[in-house]
């Protein structure tokens, strides 16, 4: 089975700004492009942080606020720091939390919801920005053919890692649900086909009735 990978998935045509870019342009970029948040570049093009419209909104928030009581939260200072900024670089959320295009799905997905971010910037081995993935590209996933699942479930689970034939399991998927029918030989099998079925992109749950004639998962200790 081959999962696929960020590369697969990733938005190609990235809109950056350069760290020294003002606010205003900043702005712009979004605007036009009807993006939430742009990758920031530096002097040598490598991504140094992210800004978005929530720091570009601190911009209009803290516009008229007086502090006429001390607040001692960092969260506020920072979000402050960032309405008096004039720059990208200033704006900007860093450092950037990147991933490599090699890297899976689940471990993407994972990291998007560790950190509680939109979108990461995809870096090469050399730290060229080659993409960004964001929670929607991963989201798509989900959205898979329930005919390219049933595919991969009989060609590459069931006849190239089992050796078995079609007929040897019964498939039947339904929105992203696969239900696994059938008798095998040994009990290790059955849990193999479940194991690696649960693993397939665009799997949201399997359903397992499959039996089998010998616990072969048993142990005896004398």
């Amino acid at each position: 089975m081959r999962h696929r990978t960020v590369s697969d998935i990733m938005t190609t045509k990235v809109h950056t700004v350069d760290v020294t870019a003002p606010a205003k342009t900043v702005a712009k970029v979004l605007d036009a492009n009807g993006m939430t948040g742009l990758p920031v570049l530096n002097q040598i093009g490598e991504v140094v942080g992210v800004v978005t419209l929530t720091d570009l909104l601190h911009k209009i928030t803290y516009q008229d606020e007086q502090d006429d009581w001390p607040r001692l939260l960092r969260r506020h200072h920072v979000d402050r720091a960032k309405a008096r900024a004039a720059t990208a670089g200033e704006l900007m959320t860093a450092p950037a939390i990147t991933i490599g295009p090699d890297a899976s799905i689940v471990e993407a997905a994972a990291r998007l919801e560790r950190h509680a971010i939109r979108r990461l910037p995809v870096v090469d081995s050399i730290g060229d920005l080659v993409g960004v993935l964001s929670r929607g590209d991963v989201i798509k996933v989900l959205t898979r053919p329930d005919a390219a699942i049933y595919v991969e479930v009989l060609s590459d689970v069931v006849e190239r890692v089992l050796l078995l034939t079609p007929e040897a399991v019964e498939v039947q998927v339904t929105d992203g649900v696969v239900t696994l029918r059938g008798r095998l030989a040994r009990r290790s099998e059955a849990v193999l086909v479940a194991a690696l079925v649960r693993r397939i992109d665009g799997v949201i749950r399997v359903i397992d009735e499959l039996t089998f004639d010998d616990d072969d998962t048993q142990f005896v200790y004398l």
